[in-house]
């Protein structure tokens, strides 16, 4: 389970066994969520949000908070999942200590 962020204690991160289309999952607590970056041509043109089968949902805020992280991280996210998954790269957490805007 590559860690990629720490922000707001929210962990975002990939499973090791994922699938695409390129997602993150993101856990605080006993909450998961999930996000998939919908891309198009190598263009990111929607983030879908979801909750994760057998899990409770982020709230509401969390959500706000995991939606910003992944529209700030898009392009880094994407690279990750391409270095983790078809690559075979180790990718290294990165903790994030002020509020993204």
């Amino acid at each position: 389970m590559p860690k990629l962020y720490e922000y707001l204690g929210l962990i975002v991160f990939f499973y090791a066994n994922e699938h695409e289309p390129v997602h993150v999952h993101c856990r605080k607590e006993n909450r998961e969520s999930r996000a998939e970056l919908i891309l198009i041509n190598g263009k990111l043109v929607e983030i879908r949000l979801t909750g994760v089968r057998g899990k409770l949902p982020l709230t509401l805020a969390e959500t706000r908070d995991f939606r910003t992280l992944v529209e700030h991280f898009s392009a880094e996210i994407v690279q990750r999942w391409i270095d983790f998954f078809v690559l075979h790269k180790t990718v290294t957490a990165e903790s994030i200590s002020r509020r993204l805007k």
